[in-house]
Formats: structure tokens, C-alpha cells, sequence
């Protein structure tokens, strides 16, 4: 068979890679190597060996969907690529802080709506391999304690008051992994009175939080009977809307009296009540989508959804970072899957690029539908997604994009309608809108939006039509009260004003953490705030010494962070004044100091800087 001719890479489709697949074998090797020669269009990252380490590609993107950022692209490439760059050396810590101000500067020109056509970038500064070695040590040190402990109950030496196998049933294989068991006894029960904390009130810019006491070292708690109220920077309430009062709750507890608590019955038996139609009308206006569907829980909403739309012949790709209902929906479907490095668009074009040329090594054929699925905001590690970038990799090689927007939604763009309207991008370009309720919006729930056609097969075919009630007439109606005030329906500038807030507190928090000199992750319009605190001994620390300071915090360790990457997650919101932040920052201040978990060497670009509000 005489070779074929070479390809540019804009013909690479899933339909011309095909022809690759049903060559002879001989043929097929020869083709496959003439299509990995083929140069990518996208720049690759830069080396990983700066402070700052963007996992995303930081040029502005070609999709006909932003055609303002080309212009943009050539006027900070100076400034983008010395910021990535920098060193640590006295000599360049000049240039570099002009660089730093020059950026920062050109963000000021943006609104407070975030409604700018330059982004924050998002930022990584990582910690030295001493810093890393030093991390893994206390690990090692925790483990064997751990095990050590395990052998003084075992001996009896020490009660044990962990559940354990019944005695009859010693010799049966057990249904539980060691290892997991052993953590959580001896590291994570030890600091149970950090992440379990019961509440007496509405988690909103403040919260009451139930007090109790433990004597056996967190295995039982007594309640004292009282309650103390705290600063709440652990919720995702990022609008404001988690009340017990105004008109998004009167308006909820009405109905209640018109349409009852809850249809006793699924969707398909009984049907969905009349504020769910509403709702669902409402989503895809507020989405600019022709259809949407709503669910009573946003992690159902991913993880029994996500099968409906891929098989066994298809391929999902999944940033590194999504979310656990993600990583479920993906193993349910039965679809091949590939993850690439978090927000590296390379990674994904390479990814996209191996898939079409090998296609399914199952079935050496190829894929018969490639989809991929990011987040908006990620929730551990406070980054934005490059979404521009994605949308124009997902055209060029005939893909389909899955958007979970839980985080950003209400929190993103100039009137709340997440990191579509944040980049300026087109509704329209992105195949399945995800999102949920239980953040900007005060309520429960989440929803798909997109098109008619896509949300008349999910309400056939998906599992929770036959096994899962429709969402609850009063929840329903809180989001309708709140995306309606969000949409300015309610004759007020209330949702506007909560948008602009929110944006507000998150670059001024941000800003004061990093002149604080604590390492921050993620992109400074996000109101997402990880602060790397790395050990884990330091999360006991942390949450207990800010719970005597009146503020509740969240505090992250693994397994659900890198052992190496400990961290206090603040999630602000537009209920936070500033003077609750200042209060905040001045006690993160002192911990910081007291803990010595100031471990950014970027201090200095921040150390005369004015931030303002």
C-alpha cells in the first residue's frame, strides 16, 4: 500500500485516525509514527523548576470564542514569562518585583466583578526537597507509632476502643483494609474534634458551633449543653445565601405550605413537582442552554450521570484533581480512562492526540467517543481552569466537554454564571454543564445543562429517574429565590452587589496571605484559599488554636490532599465584612509565626505593596 500523505494537524479527527485502525498491522505502526511526528500547536510548559509552577499553559488561547486575549497575549508575554522564571537571587529581585507590580497593575484596570480581560494566573509555589524530606520524615514517624500503638492494644497493654472483628469470626478474611484501619485509629481519631464539628445555627458569615469534650483522646465526646459562635471561613457560602431569614427563606417556607416536604415517590412514578419545572426552566435560562434537568444531590448528579453518556467503546479524560463524584461516575461507565496533569493543556493535547492515533487498546479499534471532564473551580487546590484552552482543543479534535462548574457557579463572572462567563466563552461550546446547589446558592441538589436533545436522553436513561426522589418542593424554591436575585429579578441590585463582594474579599484576602509570606494555591479570583501548611501535625494545630480565636476553619490532609501537601482551606464569601477578614488575617498572622508555616519566598515582591479592598 503506497504511504499516505502527511497530514496537518487540524485533519487529525477521530473519523481520519480511524483509517489507521483497519490498515494491516505493518501498515498501521508505519501510519501511527507519521502521526506522533506531527507538531502540536500549543507552547508546552515551562521547566518545573521555577517557584511558581503553573499547571496550565498561561498563553492566551486562538478559539474564535475569546479573540480579544491575541492582543493581550504579546503585551504580558514579558511579564507572565518573568514571574515563571524567577530566582530567588538579590540581583533579580528588583526586576522581578516591577514585573509582579506591571501585572497586578494591568489587573487593577479590571472591574470588581472580575469582568477583566486579564486573569489572574493560577500559582504554585512549591516547597524545597528539604522542606518535602522533612514532610515524608513525620509521616514515618507518625506510621510507626501508629503500629506501635497497635501492638500495645494487641498485647494488652492499652484497651483497645476501636471496632474490631468479632472473635468468632478472627480466622474470616476481613472486611475492612489494615492499613486504613490502623490510620484511622491511631493518626486521624486523634484529631477528630478538628473535622467533625456539629453545628447549632445557619452556616453563614458566622456559625455556632455545639461544645463538647473528650477524655479518651477523641474516641467519645460529651456535650457541654452550650455553644459558641465563630467567624465561618469552612463553608461554601459564597454568595451569602445560607439564611434563615429575607425573602429566600419566606419564600421557601411558603412553599412548604402550598406543595408539601416531598412527593413520596420517584421521578418516574410519581413525577416532579411543579417548583422543579420551574427550576429546571430557570437553569437553562440562567445558563443560556436549551433545556436543563435537576436532581435532589449534586454527587449523584456526577457519579450516576456521567455512565448515561459514555460506554465501554468510549474514552473519558479527566484532570488529575476532579472531584470524587467524577472519579465514580468515570469507573461506573465501563469507558477507558486517561488523566492528564492538572490544568496542563499540553498534557491533555498529547493525551487527545494518543488516544485518536492508538485508539482502544482493548480492542485495538478506535474510539467511538472521547470526553473530557474538568472542574471550573477545584476545590483543594482554589485553581480556575483554562477554559478557553480546553474549548479549543475540544473543537479541534471533535471531542466533548464535561464541565462541573459546583464551585464556580454564582462565585464566577460578572453575574454569577461561572467560569463560561468569567472567560467569555460560549455556553453553547460546552456539552454538559454540571453544577450544583449546595454552594452559591444556599440550597441542595445540582443540575445538567445543555442541549435539548442531550437532557431528553438523561431523563430516559439516567438511574436516578427510577430510584431517587425529585428534588424537595422548598429546596426548589430557595434556588429559585436565589438565582432570580442573582438575575436582579427581584427588583433590587442585591445579587450584583453580592458578586461584587465576593470578589472583592477574595483578591484582597489572598493578596495579604501572600505578603504574610504564606504559600497560597490557585488563582487570585478564586474565593477558594488553600494554605499550605504541609505537615500533618500542624493540622491539629491549627484547627484547634483558631477555634480558641473564634473562627472555624477546615483543615486538609491526606488522604484527600499528597501526603506532602497538607493544607487550611478557607473558603470565603460575600457575608464576610471586611472587618471579619482583617480579624481573620491578623490571627492567621500570629498562628503563622507561632507555627512557622511561612514558607514562601515571595515575600518580598508584596512587602510594600498596598492592598486595598
Amino acid at each position: 500500500m503506497p504511504p499516505m500523505p502527511p497530514l496537518h494537524p487540524d485533519q487529525i479527527t477521530l473519523s481520519s485516525a480511524a483509517m489507521a485502525f483497519d490498515m494491516p498491522r505493518k501498515s498501521r505502526t508505519r501510519v501511527a509514527k507519521m502521526f506522533s511526528k506531527i507538531p502540536s500547536k500549543l507552547q508546552h510548559l515551562a521547566s518545573l523548576g521555577a517557584h511558581i509552577i503553573p499547571r496550565e499553559d498561561q498563553h492566551m488561547p486562538k478559539s474564535s470564542d475569546a479573540p480579544f486575549y491575541a492582543a493581550i497575549k504579546s503585551k504580558d508575554k514579558d511579564v507572565l514569562a518573568r514571574d515563571r522564571s524567577e530566582s530567588d537571587s538579590t540581583e533579580d529581585a528588583s526586576a522581578d518585583e516591577k514585573a509582579q507590580q506591571k501585572y497586578k497593575a494591568t489587573l487593577r484596570k479590571s472591574d470588581e466583578n472580575g469582568n477583566s480581560r486579564v486573569r489572574a494566573p493560577n500559582e504554585f509555589e512549591h516547597c524545597n526537597p528539604l522542606m518535602q524530606s522533612a514532610v515524608y520524615l513525620a509521616w514515618f514517624i507518625l506510621l510507626i507509632m501508629a503500629y506501635f500503638r497497635e501492638f500495645l492494644r494487641k498485647s494488652g497493654f492499652e484497651k483497645n476502643k476501636a471496632a474490631v472483628e468479632l472473635e468468632k469470626q478472627k480466622h474470616f478474611a476481613p472486611l475492612f483494609n489494615s492499613f486504613e484501619a490502623i490510620y484511622a485509629r491511631n493518626c486521624y481519631v486523634r484529631v477528630r474534634d478538628v473535622f467533625e464539628r456539629p453545628i447549632g445555627s445557619v452556616p453563614g458569615a458566622t456559625v455556632k458551633l455545639v461544645d463538647r469534650i473528650t477524655d479518651d483522646h477523641c474516641w467519645t465526646f460529651q456535650f457541654t449543653g452550650t455553644q459558641t459562635e465563630v467567624i465561618n471561613v469552612g463553608s461554601y457560602n459564597y454568595l451569602g445565601f445560607a439564611e434563615s431569614h429575607g425573602p429566600c427563606a419566606r419564600a421557601s417556607a411558603k412553599a412548604i405550605d402550598e406543595q408539601g416536604l416531598s412527593v413520596c415517590g420517584s421521578v418516574h412514578e410519581i413525577g416532579h413537582t411543579r417548583k422543579q419545572v420551574e427550576l429546571e426552566s430557570l437553569v437553562a435560562e440562567f445558563l443560556g442552554v436549551e433545556d436543563a434537568i435537576c436532581f435532589s444531590m449534586g454527587f449523584a448528579t456526577n457519579s450516576m450521570n456521567a455512565p448515561c453518556l459514555v460506554d465501554k467503546h468510549s474514552l473519558i479524560i479527566s484532570d488529575q484533581y476532579n472531584h470524587a463524584s467524577l472519579v465514580l461516575g468515570c469507573r461506573l461507565s465501563g469507558a477507558s480512562i486517561a488523566v492528564f496533569a492538572h490544568n496542563n493543556m499540553a498534557a491533555l493535547e498529547k493525551t487527545i492526540r494518543d488516544a485518536i492515533i492508538y485508539g482502544n487498546p482493548k480492542t485495538c479499534r478506535p474510539y467511538k467517543k472521547i470526553l473530557i471532564i474538568v472542574e471550573g473551580i477545584y476545590s483543594m487546590e482554589g485553581s480556575i481552569c483554562n477554559l478557553p484552552e480546553i474549548i479549543a482543543l475540544k473543537k479541534k479534535y471533535n471531542c466533548y466537554l464535561y464541565l462541573d462548574e459546583a464551585h464556580s457557579i454564582g462565585a464566577m463572572g460578572a453575574s454569577g454564571r461561572g467560569v463560561v462567563e468569567y472567560w467569555g466563552c460560549n455556553a453553547k461550546d460546552v456539552d454538559i454543564m454540571m453544577g450544583t446547589f449546595t454552594k452559591s446558592f444556599g440550597a441542595a441538589g445540582g443540575y445538567i445543562g445543555g442541549s435539548a436533545a442531550t437532557i431528553a436522553h438523561l431523563r430516559k436513561t439516567s438511574p436516578t429517574g427510577y430510584y431517587s426522589l425529585p428534588m424537595s418542593p422548598p429546596v426548589a424554591q430557595q434556588v429559585i429565590a436565589s438565582m432570580s436575585t442573582i438575575m436582579g429579578r427581584d427588583g433590587t441590585h442585591d445579587g450584583e452587589l453580592r458578586i461584587e463582594r465576593l470578589a472583592r474579599n477574595a483578591r484582597y484576602f489572598r493578596l495579604r496571605l501572600k505578603q504574610m509570606g504564606f504559600i497560597v494555591y490557585g488563582s487570585d479570583d478564586s474565593p477558594v484559599v488553600p494554605v499550605l501548611i504541609y505537615f500533618p501535625t500542624q493540622c491539629g494545630l491549627w484547627g484547634r488554636e483558631l477555634l480558641k480565636k473564634k473562627i472555624g476553619v477546615v483543615v486538609v490532609s491526606y488522604p484527600a490532599t499528597a501526603m506532602t501537601e497538607s493544607r487550611a482551606r478557607i473558603c470565603l464569601s460575600a457575608a464576610h465584612t471586611k472587618e471579619m477578614l482583617d480579624y481573620v488575617l491578623d490571627c492567621l498572622d500570629e498562628l503563622g509565626d507561632f507555627s512557622r508555616t511561612k514558607f514562601s519566598r515571595r515575600k518580598y515582591l508584596y512587602k510594600n505593596k498596598k492592598i486595598e479592598w
